[in-house]
């Protein structure tokens, strides 16, 4: 017996039904006491009741409902009430039941039906209008679900759509009587509900748009509506229908399905495309996104050719049908606050689906699910021996490719940034041949802007030729003129399109054309764009994203046949970069991001992939002057076409070098320089020459200290994250002190100086310690590894104080706080007004070039001759010398160290801001451009949010910044950027930061 007919009456208006009704049917019907609190609903009401006592024996359960949002656990047991509209006949609400109890039964996670006193789990009401209604309970699912969420990462989207592909595998094989209805959610009568209801959107535009775009739906969707698989379908598998388990890192993973109320016979690819709908309000400017829910579902529920040309029409009408019916709702039921909530959501549903074009969202989804490309009309090619070359000035080969890539030479020194640098290597190119061609698929690097929250339009779609104005243009094989305007001819060449712009033309739209005759010549401008389309008529983009460049690579194939030239197109997949490394290198390498962007250039705060996309970099702290500088770059070039030796020679970069370091000194007494290659070696070199100079053995080191990687430098560093055998695989000449951090250190608090200070003494007093045979203390005056903190005011002069007296050496370790990253102090330890006897300093040094050195006193540095000569290959080399030198020129003339100062303090500023309003920022850290911001899931706890830090990152990405976890908790962002950090970029981070902490990550 046919079920509901949507069109018989149109519009359902909820049950009149209260609280303390509910409260009164689940005592009556079902023996429970409780309270009510109403949930949401378009057409019924619905009701979650916490109960106090039970009287049946049949109410316990999954602990599970009918609408997530509300994820507060314990003991108290819930139900849903459900007081459904009397519209709806028993036989469907009896499949409803029926289909929880079968899914159940196969192992999902779903509400049950609960019995009422009288045995049966459907029960009635009389209303005060005598109107009978239908009553059922329900178990409650326990757990939030994503309608909530902001943004919805990859991961937690193919939950979505592989839980959806997982319910409808299981619902093929579900058969009841009641599923034979016609709801105004069932696709197939997606066109004729918006018609029926287009009256009820206020505006007059908005309405035309909407009925044009929903016609164009249905009749791609018509071709293949009759060969769609049909069967028992969920109907409403969406964001707000799916119960979460949250991961520690926040994600919220769909994992149980609510509300059978849509429970019908209907398309099994409508099922997808209502689960994919529901994505696209939470990234509304990525309506790709959703293709990770379809590619999950695939992976269940093979699609075939039909449903997936179906698919992206379905997820319009989904849109178009949501608002048309949020619309309606609103207006025949004033006190819906439910439907009125979710307008806007609905609304950016439809936007975000009809803003992809119906072809690029059918290639986008068969590239991604790895299906053959289908343009809607073959694409026939023109057999290579019967075309003419288009342009016959490239026939000679007198032509120059031009490279507009991530990786040109021809763009160093921050060309790419200025807007006619096409041009002008063009030009060049043409002073020296006939043409000059920028082939298709490359990614321009010329088209990357420097701050962008979305990857940028970089590939090329089209092959653009530079040519004298007045070069003849001829038609590469027949063709027919489709159309002409301005400087763009468009041609029909056996099946495909041919779009040529910059061209002069006196044809008319309709001409036939031969094979080799003129089409017309080059406009003054000189910029020919040849742009082959796979079927006449196509809107093509002549740029594209890089996500979406091969779903348009199979719309507008690389033309290069036509010009005659051989094709040049650039495959970059980061992926096969990462695979190579994997197998060459050994897992212990460190490696950012899970899928990492491949990098392959800098400039100054920036790093740039080779898509084209840029990052500003938050972490290089190795490249202080940024990347790629010019006078650094020259500087080392000229040296290396010079001469590159070692300090056992005699020249003037190595004295230079040294002068200018001993002239940076903290104070005059610090005279002597040792030049190694790195951070490692300048610390293992340090705690040498203590040990040396003593003539004792044992070193004092920091708790969640990291200090290098050869032997000694290890041995001092006692960072669990980097070793988490660290403090008990410590050999016995080095002792451990607690770590100075007064934010979630021991001590805490004004007096915090004084009892961290205290502590080392008993440690330096204890007979079994290192008192009595002290060579040194080792620290960083900022604790780099703790993400930045700062020692309390007073803390290393009272600990220096305590280490000579003792006769130990004082060493600071300056390899990443030194060389003016701290704004107001070119060393840490002026910060904290003290000198140490050995200061040492790398990464900064050489500017990504392998330069460390270790500043010290004369005699401290003479005692090494106790154990023979010293010598560091790489260390004092010529060119590692001059990078030296000029890192520390241009600090100087630019600016640098002021710069970290007052671009430091407005970062601060901002970063302070942010933490008064989102929680999770437990503490901003550090001076200058050497800061930490510190996330914790409780500010009185201090727990670490170390997974949520890791998906932050993450997200950052995406959103154009390179920032990374730091301390031993791996819970603080690490903010050392280059010190040439503009105030734009820092702004850039900390909205982008502002962003991810307000809509997900």
């Amino acid at each position: 017996m046919p079920g509901f007919d949507f069109f018989s009456g149109q519009g359902l208006v909820r049950p009149d039904i209260t609280a303390a009704d509910a409260e009164s049917m689940a005592s009556s019907l079902f023996g429970i006491t409780g309270t009510a609190r109403e949930l949401g609903s378009q057409q019924d009401r619905n009701f979650l009741i916490t109960a106090t006592s039970a009287a049946t024996g049949d109410s316990s359960g999954d602990s599970a409902g009918d609408s997530a949002g509300d994820s507060a656990g314990g003991a108290t047991q819930r139900y849903v009430l459900k007081v459904d509209n009397p519209a709806f006949s028993a036989a469907e609400l009896a499949a409803q039941d029926a289909v929880m109890v079968f899914l159940t039964e196969r192992g999902m996670r779903v509400p049950q039906p609960v019995r009422g006193l009288n045995g049966l789990s459907r029960q009635h009401w009389h209303a005060t209008d005598a109107a009978l209604l239908p009553v059922r309970l329900l178990t409650f699912l326990e757990g939030p679900s994503l309608e909530a969420r902001g943004y919805l990462a990859p991961p937690v989207v193919r939950a979505l759509g592989r839980l959806s592909g997982t319910t409808s595998l299981h619902l093929r094989d579900f058969a009841a009587d009641g599923l034979d209805r016609t709801l105004q959610w069932d696709l197939r009568n997606a066109k004729t509900v918006v018609d029926l209801l287009m009256r009820w959107v206020p505006a007059e535009e908005t309405r035309d748009q909407l009925r044009a775009i929903a016609d164009s739906a249905a009749a791609r969707l018509a071709a293949v509506a009759s060969v769609l698989r049909l069967q028992t379908i969920h109907g409403d598998i969406t964001d707000d229908n799916v119960i979460c388990r949250v991961l520690p890192n926040g994600h919220h993973v769909p994992e149980g399905v609510i509300d059978f109320g849509d429970l019908a016979t209907g398309w099994l690819v409508a099922e997808l495309a209502v689960t994919a709908a529901s994505v696209l309000h939470h990234m509304p400017d990525n309506p790709l996104a959703a293709l990770e829910a379809i590619v999950a579902f695939d992976e269940v529920v093979p699609l075939t050719e039909a449903e997936i040309t179906a698919l992206w029409p379905l997820i319009v009408l989904r849109g178009a049908v949501l608002v048309a019916s949020g619309e309606q709702q609103v207006q025949i039921d004033a006190d819906n606050d439910y439907a009125r909530h979710r307008m806007d959501a609905e609304w950016q549903v439809f936007a975000a689906a009809s803003a992809i074009g119906w072809e690029e969202a059918d290639a986008a989804i068969r590239q991604a699910l790895g299906r053959r490309p289908h343009t809607g009309a073959e694409h026939t090619t023109v057999p290579e021996h019967t075309t003419v070359p288009m342009i016959p000035a490239l026939a000679d080969g007198d032509y120059e490719m031009l490279d507009f890539t991530v990786t040109s030479p021809a763009l160093a020194d921050g060309l790419w940034q200025t807007t006619d640098a096409e041009w002008r290597l063009a030009q060049a190119a043409l002073a020296r041949r006939s043409a000059a061609v920028a082939p298709y698929g490359q990614f321009r690097l010329t088209r990357t802007p420097p701050h962008s929250r979305r990857e940028p339009d970089t590939f090329a779609l089209f092959t653009e030729v530079f040519l004298p104005a007045g070069s003849v243009i001829v038609a590469p094989a027949a063709a027919s003129v489709t159309e002409i305007g301005g400087d763009t001819l468009v041609l029909t060449l056996a099946g495909f399109g041919l779009r040529i712009g910059g061209i002069v033309s006196n044809l008319v739209p309709g001409a036939a054309i031969a094979a080799g005759e003129p089409v017309g010549v080059a406009s003054p401008v000189a910029r020919v764009t040849v742009q082959e389309l796979a079927r006449p008529g196509l809107p093509v983009p002549h740029f594209t994203q890089p996500s979406r460049a091969a779903a348009w690579a199979t719309l507008a194939p690389d033309p290069a046949r036509l010009l005659g030239l051989a094709p040049q197109a650039s495959v970059v997949d980061p992926a096969i970069e990462l695979a190579r490394r994997g197998t060459t290198m050994a897992a212990a390498q460190e490696k950012y991001y899970e899928r990492p962007p491949q990098i392959e250039r800098g400039w100054q705060e920036l790093l740039i992939d080779t898509h084209g996309r840029s990052y500003v970099d938050m972490v290089n702290n190795v490249a202080v002057i940024g990347h790629s500088h010019p006078r650094f770059t020259r500087a080392v070039s000229d040296q290396l076409a010079l001469l590159n030796t070692n300090s056992r020679f005699l020249y003037s970069a190595l004295a230079d070098l040294c002068e200018h370091i001993v002239a940076t000194s903290p104070d005059p007494i610090l005279d002597t320089v040792l030049l190694v290659n790195s951070g490692s070696e300048a610390v293992d070199l340090a705690l040498r020459l203590a040990r040396i100079h003593t003539g004792r053995s044992n070193v004092v080191a920091l708790r969640e200290g990291y200090h290098g990687w050869t032997s000694a430098s290890d041995a001092v560093s006692t960072s669990a994250y980097d070793n988490p055998f660290s403090l008990a695989s410590r050999p016995d000449w080095v002792h451990i002190a607690d770590v100075p951090n007064s934010y979630r250190g021991t001590h805490r608090g004004a007096g915090a100086a004084g009892e961290y200070a205290a502590d080392l003494a008993r440690l330096l007093a204890d007979p079994d310690g290192p008192g009595a045979d002290l060579a040194a203390f080792i620290c960083e005056p900022v604790l780099g590894n703790a993400g930045g903190v700062v020692p309390p005011a007073g803390y290393l002069a009272r600990v220096y104080e305590q280490v000579r007296a003792r006769g130990g050496l004082c060493i600071a370790d300056e390899v990443q706080v030194g060389y003016g990253r701290l704004g107001s102090h070119f060393w840490g330890v002026q910060q904290q007004g003290v000198v140490p006897d050995i200061l040492t300093v790398a990464k900064a040094m050489g500017n990504g070039y392998p330069l460390g050195a270790v500043l010290t006193r004369r005699d401290i540095a003479e005692s090494l001759a106790r154990e023979g000569n010293f010598f560091s290959s790489a260390g004092g080399s010529p060119v590692s010398c001059v990078a030296g030198l000029a890192v520390l020129d241009v600090i100087r003339d630019e600016s640098l160290q002021q710069n970290a100062d007052a671009v430091g303090r407005h970062l601060a500023g901002r970063l302070a801001e942010l933490a008064e309003r989102h929680p999770l920022i437990g503490m901003v850290h550090g001076l200058g451009l050497y800061m930490g911001v510190e996330l914790v899931r409780d500010r009185d706890t201090l727990e670490p949010a170390v997974s949520e830090t890791a998906a932050i990152c993450e997200r950052m990405l995406e959103l154009g910044v390179i920032v990374q976890p730091t301390s031993e908790r791996q819970n603080v962002l690490k903010i050392k950027p280059p010190l040439c950090l503009s105030r734009e970029s820092a702004d850039f981070f900390v909205d982008r930061l502002d962003e991810v902490l307000q809509g997900g990550w």
